[in-house]
């Protein structure tokens, strides 16, 4: 139908236009109330819209890196067991060298040498069995870890190193029992110990900076949250006083509209 095809007084036009406004405005608070945003979409408000979009998306990135490094801790603890429990093995293994050098017995000296190629086996085989999740600090692996998109010191690289009886030092006992060298071993043994205390200290250092990072994480993140909703949203109890003062208007609005035809209806009286 065409808009000239009825004709409506200026009254009713005023008040119909009104009740249009009002519609929408009910329509746009009904929107703010059942999604809890004063800004849906970039028609509501194109700055704060792509201003709390961009500060969402770096936050999401930022959860992303977040989950890398919780990875990079447990891949760090891993070694660090793995040092703990090699560090128990040569000193067990350092004792059984001392009892062999204070041991003139060739029979008890070889069954010292038995025990300490054993222990050093195990110290192979724990070393090997120290990774997470296809990343071994204890033969050598290297760790990456991103701590945000940008490059240079958003990063850390943890080195591995070997920590093999053979990367150790500590060979096989050898001959003890004809060559009489179980005394020198325990120089290779406290060599060794001293190189675990080392590489200990610097993955301390290295999860405390990780640790540190991660706090750093949970802080922006939360920040660009909390910055993303102050743009975008709306106040509850406003959005409803809104609404209670639109239905009112509306409900008023159609009265008025109901009056202002009454001019028109007039008319019938005349029938």
């Amino acid at each position: 139908m065409a808009i000239s095809d009825i004709s409506l007084t200026a009254g009713m036009r005023n008040n119909l236009l009104a009740l249009q406004q009002t519609a929408a405005q009910v329509t746009q608070t009904q929107n703010r109330l059942s999604s809890g945003k004063k800004v849906n979409t970039a028609l509501d408000n194109p700055t704060n819209f792509f201003a709390a979009q961009a500060a969402t998306n770096r936050a999401s990135d930022l959860a992303d890196r977040k989950d890398g490094m919780s990875e990079a801790v447990q891949t760090i603890k891993s070694a660090d067991n793995g040092i703990t429990a090699i560090t128990a093995l040569i000193q067990s293994a350092k004792g059984l060298a001392s009892a062999a050098a204070s041991s003139n017995d060739t029979l008890t000296q070889a069954t010292y040498e038995t025990q300490f190629n054993s222990i050093a086996s195990q110290i192979t085989t724990l070393a090997s069995d120290a990774g997470y999740r296809g990343t071994n600090l204890l033969t050598a692996g290297t760790l990456s870890i991103e701590f945000s998109q940008k490059t240079g010191d958003a990063n850390l690289t943890v080195n591995g190193f070997g920590a093999d009886a053979s990367s150790l030092g500590i060979s096989t006992a050898g001959t003890w029992t004809t060559s009489g060298n179980a005394a020198s071993t325990n120089a290779f043994m406290d060599s060794a110990l001293t190189t675990l205390r080392t590489q200990s200290s610097s993955l301390a250092s290295n999860l405390t900076t990780i640790t540190t990072r991660q706090t750093f994480t949970d802080s922006m993140i939360n920040t660009l949250q909390v910055g993303a909703d102050s743009l975008t949203l709306a106040d509850m109890n406003q959005e409803g006083a809104n609404m209670l003062a639109l239905q009112t208007r509306q409900s008023l609005g159609t009265t008025a509209l109901s009056l202002s035809s009454q001019a028109s209806q007039s008319v019938l009286k005349l029938f």
